[in-house]
């Protein structure tokens, strides 16, 4: 190998030695002029512009050494000759070929399109100066990129072919082979735990009857040391603080078919904590960090409470004001006994306020949209809890792609620093047309034109439309999110409904309702939301054949149209750590409607709470709970319209949409006044989604019904139902996709086990 280096390197330094020699030993003159020979495509003003020295110069050999430098380091040329004639240098140049065109045969794992462009960055590309230095590396590039991608038996072949006016063609000629799979792992020097369970910590795993579709037997040495990672985690978290990996051997076969890793550990002895001390200035508020510590003596060592326990430290720090503290860890050990003392020791630095708060990256969205969400203020002591609820608010707008806050101290002062908050935006319109095909609802074709950030003043404006075999809605909306500098936010809606209950007799019946509302919305706190509104709603029944008794008997009561104004208010909490997927936190919110005026009196309210609850980093428990209760006001009958249902999705999975409850002599379900509802889903990762938690698999079990104002409501008549399903936010809303089998109920329901919807959020 070193005489095949050896060689191209000595004739290069002869070709340079040769090359400057013919402008060496020439005594200096006066230079009268400069020609250039040679070139076919490129300009004599690049070869001018290049040399170091111009008619009316002394010409020396310094000089047309340099220039000979600074033309080769244009990477136009292949060859250059300066020549003496007399007081007039002749500058001869060969010019590198040009590439007339890039082409790729046998490749199948990647798009040609982003292979072209993926060279042409490095150099290899139609048009550009052909250098076999780069196509070598272009070569070494394709084979590093199939490698990522289990392919080592790759091979690549670069064909170059002359073309006419001196241009060439590149062509690559891949063979990609077969994908090459991990045949084995081993994990020795472990003692504590069986190499079964550490292999089951590992994403990279042997051949299993899902890995065509999760490629975890597929090496990549990124997955390898992720696996590493996770693999001495799992010791730290165990007590064995010592723990070190020694070596992680990978051999490929012969054939390059085949992989074989080896992973050798050393556990060290298992530590059981003993103490916990504070070491270094804790502001005289030793007491207040002492309850942060989330260590606790008498349980075995844990890595991830230490950083907890650190992250706690430094964000109280930051509160305070201090944004550069330190908190270091020093474990104290007795090796012998097993035994360890945390000790922490904490450097708070200086305390510092912020001068000014920018905003960089908003090219559409007024900076007051931004700024209004800020919690930490200009000239303010630093808060660092103030400054992430900022940045959580500023990216639950939704209006961005990234959002990020730097702290960079002010030069020359001690005392101060400036924060930058930059964002990415997105696009915040959204046209849709589509159709769509529902369980329940049968064909539906829908249709909507928003924008949550309308001229980037942060306000919403809406126009929905909805149709379906049992709804049809039109609803336009806008939303003032800071109608006051207060906070307080304000929504219109219009709206046109028309409906009917799920029926086994059919009927040419609907209700129509069309109706405008008003709302409010107070924040208390950053998590409390009160609202109150009013309305008026205009609901009339049409349609006399399958008309269900009870909608007849609120015609005989009300007529044919009946008004009715609703006075609402509602309160929310919701501290979840993301409204879309959330894995940890809870959401709760009561609603109540009183039909005040008009000919129905009535009052309506339900309470609804959702608990998250992360049992590990990839697995989620979401509890839900819903009860509502109605009845009517004044001596009046409640409003059959304003009736709870139950059964699908979002309610009882495995029970037809709304179908259970009070059933009508003429076969329709309307619903009751009183529901209870319950719901519990185990989320886990969808094999191959990674890190997506808007793409997840669930099981669940569900419980529930509604009851009528003749009937007493009965637990033992709550119907149940278990299974498992998909949960996907996709780009139309949410969607879920469920599997169930009811286990608690009566021969005459409506089983459905397979249901899909649009738009249910739990």
């Amino acid at each position: 190998m070193t005489a095949l280096r050896f060689k191209p390197t000595l004739l290069a330094a002869l070709v340079a030695t040769s090359v400057f020699q013919s402008a060496w030993a020439v005594e200096p003159f006066v230079l009268k002029d400069i020609r250039v020979e040679g070139l076919q495509r490129a300009d004599a003003g690049t070869v001018f512009a290049s040399l170091p020295f111009r008619v009316g110069d002394t010409y020396t050999d310094d000089k047309g050494a340099a220039g000979l430098r600074s033309l080769f380091a244009t990477g136009l040329f292949k060859d250059v000759r300066i020549q003496i004639d007399g007081n007039v240098v002749v500058v001869v140049v060969e010019e590198r070929p040009v590439i007339s065109r890039v082409e790729f045969v046998g490749t199948k794992e990647f798009d040609k399109e982003a292979l072209v462009k993926a060279l042409k960055d490095v150099g290899i590309g139609e048009g550009q100066p052909f250098d076999r230095a780069l196509a070598d590396r272009a070569e070494q590039e394709l084979k590093r990129q199939y490698l990522t991608r289990s392919l080592y038996g790759v091979e690549v072949v670069t064909t170059i072919t002359p073309a006419e006016r001196n241009r060439v063609n590149v062509t690559f000629t891949v063979t990609e082979g077969e994908i090459t799979k991990i045949k084995s792992i081993r994990i020795t020097g472990n003692q504590a735990f069986t190499e079964s369970t550490l292999l089951s910590q590992l994403d990279l795993t042997t051949g299993g009857w899902l890995t065509w579709y999760t490629k975890s037997d597929q090496y990549a040495r990124s997955k390898l040391n992720a696996d590493l990672e996770t693999l001495k985690s799992y010791y730290l978290n165990r007590g064995y603080l010592e723990f070190k990996i020694e070596s992680a051997q990978v051999a490929i076969s012969p054939d390059k078919q085949d992989i074989s890793i080896a992973i050798n550990v050393s556990e060290g002895p298992r530590y059981v904590v003993t103490g916990v001390k504070l070491e270094g200035d804790y502001l005289g508020k030793e007491g207040a960090f002492r309850q942060l510590v989330s260590i606790k003596p008498g349980e075995a060592y844990r890595a991830d409470t230490v950083a907890a326990t650190i992250k706690a430290f430094t964000e109280r720090f930051a509160a305070f004001g201090y944004a550069f503290a330190r908190v270091d860890f020093r474990p104290e050990l007795d090796r012998e006994k097993g035994q360890a003392v945390a000790v922490l020791v904490a450097q708070p630095q200086r305390r510092v306020y912020v001068r000014r708060v920018n905003v960089a990256g908003n090219s559409r969205t007024r900076d007051e949209v931004i700024r209004r969400e800020f919690r930490q203020f200009e000239a303010a002591w630093y808060d660092g809890q103030k400054i992430k609820l900022s940045r959580d608010r500023v990216d639950r707008l939704g209006y961005f792609k990234q959002v990020n806050i730097d702290t960079v101290e002010v030069p020359g002062t001690a005392d101060q620093v400036d924060l930058t908050i930059t964002v990415e935006e997105k696009p915040t319109g959204n046209l849709m047309l589509g159709a769509g095909f529902s369980s329940a609802e049968k064909f539906t074709l829908t249709g909507s034109i928003k924008q949550d950030n309308v001229f980037g003043t942060g306000n919403y404006l809406g126009v929905e439309v909805n149709t379906s075999k049992y709804n049809r809605t039109i609803v336009v909306s806008t939303v003032d999110p800071y109608f006051t500098d207060a906070g307080v936010s304000r929504s219109y809606d219009v709206f046109y409904r028309t409906s009917r209950p799920l029926s086994t007799q059919g009927g040419d019946y609907k209700i129509v309702t069309p109706g405008a509302a008003v709302r409010f919305g107070v924040p208390f706190t950053e998590y409390d939301t009160v609202f109150f509104g009013a309305g008026v709603e205009q609901t009339e029944i049409k349609g006399d054949v399958g008309l269900p008794v009870s909608y007849r008997r609120h015609r005989d009561i009300f007529g044919e149209q009946s008004l009715s104004v609703p006075l609402t208010v509602g309160w929310a909490r919701d501290a979840r750590d993301s409204t879309i997927a959330p894995t940890q936190g809870r959401y709760q919110r009561v609603n109540l409607e009183v039909g005040a005026a008009g000919d129905t009196r009535y009052v309506r309210g339900d309470y609804q709470a959702q608990q998250y609850l992360p049992l590990t980093n990839r697995f989620t428990i979401g509890l839900n709970g819903e009860v509502g209760y109605g009845r009517g006001l004044a001596g009046k009958p409640y409003p059959v319209f304003k009736n709870f249902y139950a059964g699908g999705l979002g309610t009882v999975r495995g029970f037809e949409q709304s179908s259970l409850g009070p059933v009508d002599i003429e076969g329709a379900y309307v619903g009751g006044n009183r529901r209870i509802n319950l719901n519990a889903e185990l989320y886990v990762p969808f094999p191959g989604a990674g890190n997506d938690r808007t793409l997840r698999m669930f099981g669940y079990a569900d419980a529930g019904n509604v009851w009528g104002e003749d009937e007493k409501l009965k637990l033992s008549d709550m119907r149940a139902s278990v299974g498992f399903g998909i949960s996907w936010v996709s780009p139309v809303g949410p969607l879920k996709l469920s599997y169930g089998k009811p286990i608690r109920y009566k021969d005459q329901d409506k089983i459905q086990k397979l249901q899909f919807q649009i738009g249910t959020a739990f």
